[in-house]
């Protein structure tokens, strides 16, 4: 080990330690890096000295160390993995930008399970497979729970994105029984104000036009952008973890205290909730599993296993999230 004494968004098993016997550090593919955990992930594993090589889909001569892929149409050459030590699964679209049609559900699906299912099999099929397969899932596993406390333990839901994500897990099989150490990034909401949803919700609150969905009473699992970086680098430097890690800050809030937080952070009010009718009006399904249910998922085995996190409670977070927005401005 380096030596390095634990601090905020970095374990004790720090990625910076993460080498082999030998001293070496270690060649990462990652997919997904160009989204809201990947654009955060890729710096740190570069200043960790780490050599990276992106997945990309189309042309891939502009991008270094990039691999293409086409997940579609079931493309990907299993001998560009060769000699990787991790792979990273971040990809998958958006189950935040529309109304969920029948069409936008299959895509949801299909981008998340087809994937996972690709990269598992090539993985498996290869002479020097990866140690670790850190692929992204989601808290929507748990379907809406109350104020259940959800640990990694906890039985699956039900609902549409319980079912995805359920599906999304299973693809990655193929590695585990290969005998690669498979772990499954449980993302709660991860806050970023380059993204996201608090990115999208940033100029309401500022405008003082905002306030509580619903009644306010659905519990978000939360997750600062560092914190979802650093939980990754910590997952694929410790060896012990694998199976479901909840990646989502060990304090959980209600959406109405969510509310309340960051209009005290903006000094703005937030006196205009959005009645949950108008909700299901606009969104359909979408409302009801995304924004008005609740999941009190934990992270236990981060905690278990040593990672410290860089915004633990919600307060430390907004003030960070949203003092770097204003820093730049309050774009991208």
């Amino acid at each position: 080990a380096s030596g390095r004494p634990a601090s905020p968004g970095w374990p004790n098993s720090s990625m910076g330690a993460w080498h082999d016997p030998e001293g070496n550090m270690q060649t990462i593919v990652i997919s997904g890096s160009s989204g809201l955990v990947g654009s955060a992930l890729l710096p740190r594993l570069k200043d960790s000295g780490h050599r990276v090589r992106r997945l990309v889909r189309g042309a891939a001569g502009s991008l270094p160390e990039s691999i293409r892929w086409d997940p579609d149409s079931g493309r990907l050459d299993p001998a560009d993995l060769e000699g990787a030590d991790a792979v990273v699964h971040l990809g998958g679209e958006s189950i935040a930008s529309g109304r969920w049609t029948a069409q936008r559900r299959q895509r949801i699906r299909d981008s998340r399970v087809i994937s996972t299912r690709l990269l598992a099999r090539s993985i498996a099929g290869l002479e020097r497979p990866p140690k670790v397969f850190a692929c992204a899932s989601a808290v929507g596993y748990y379907g809406n729970r109350g104020a259940e406390r959800l640990t990694e333990e906890a039985l699956p839901g039900e609902g549409f994105l319980a079912g995805v994500t359920r599906q999304w897990e299973e693809a990655a099989e193929p590695a585990r029984a290969a005998g690669v150490r498979v772990v499954n990034l449980r993302f709660g909401v991860v806050l970023s104000p380059r993204g996201g949803a608090l990115r999208q919700m940033l100029p309401l609150f500022r405008l003082g036009l905002a306030g509580r969905l619903g009644g306010g009473e659905q519990i978000w699992s939360w997750v600062a952008i560092d914190d979802a970086a650093g939980a990754v680098c910590h997952v694929l430097a410790n060896h012990t973890l694998s199976g479901p890690v909840n990646v989502t800050a060990p304090e959980p809030v209600s959406n109405r205290q969510f509310t309340a937080a960051l209009a005290r952070v903006l000094r703005r009010p937030a006196l205009l909730p959005v009645p949950g009718f108008a909700l299901r009006i606009a969104l359909g399904a979408m409302a009801d599993e995304l924004l008005l249910a609740s999941a009190c998922a934990v992270p236990q085995r981060l905690l278990d296993s040593g990672y410290v996190f860089a915004h633990a409670d919600l307060m430390s977070a907004l003030r960070h999230l949203v003092g770097a927005s204003a820093r730049s401005g309050g774009s991208a």
